[in-house]
């Protein structure tokens, strides 16, 4: 058996794709409470993608569903996917203009939710920031943090998009 379908049998995936988006968003904290990184709101709207992503991987390993059941979780997994897709390319088309020295991204998550921002506020803040998301105060071999989050929505939808499509073509329900 090849490797790579090892890693599609079964719950395997899932498990697998829980586990990435948790340690994503576990280093996303620490980056904010140890690292002392203050999130951007759009930082904080890329986290969302993975939660969705995390939950419905949790969902896809516990009830293992066969056949087309397996797309209706699949659903809500590639949501969150191009969720984070979107506010990660946002992201770093921001980090690509010149610093506003005028504002920043609207006011930072905590202002909001102290000053009662309601659902659409924060969303239309967070997608039509321009100054604080701008900066850029962390990389990893020459990557920023959006770009980083984008590679690994991108990574992950591309790997379970695989294992749903990789069951189904090998006629297996593997257990």
């Amino acid at each position: 058996m090849r490797p790579m379908n090892r890693l599609v049998r079964g719950r395997v995936p899932y498990l697998l794709v829980f586990a990435a988006c948790i340690g994503l968003l576990g280093y996303a904290y620490y980056a904010q409470f140890v690292l002392d990184l203050a999130p951007c709101p759009l930082c904080m709207l890329q986290r969302f993608g993975f939660m969705i992503m995390a939950i419905a991987a949790l969902a896809l390993a516990v009830h293992n569903p066969t056949s087309w059941g397996r797309w209706i979780y699949a659903l809500p997994f590639f949501g969150g996917g191009v969720w984070g897709m979107v506010t990660a390319g946002q992201h770093l088309r921001l980090q690509g203009q010149p610093h506003d020295p005028m504002g920043g991204c609207g006011a930072d998550w905590q202002t909001m939710i102290n000053f009662d921002y309601s659902a659409s506020e924060i969303l239309r803040e967070a997608f039509t920031a321009s100054g604080d998301c701008t900066e850029i105060d962390w990389s990893f071999l020459g990557l920023t943090m959006p770009a980083w989050t984008l590679f690994w929505y991108f990574a992950l939808s591309v790997f379970m998009l695989y294992a749903l499509i990789a069951r189904k073509k090998h006629g297996t329900e593997l257990d």
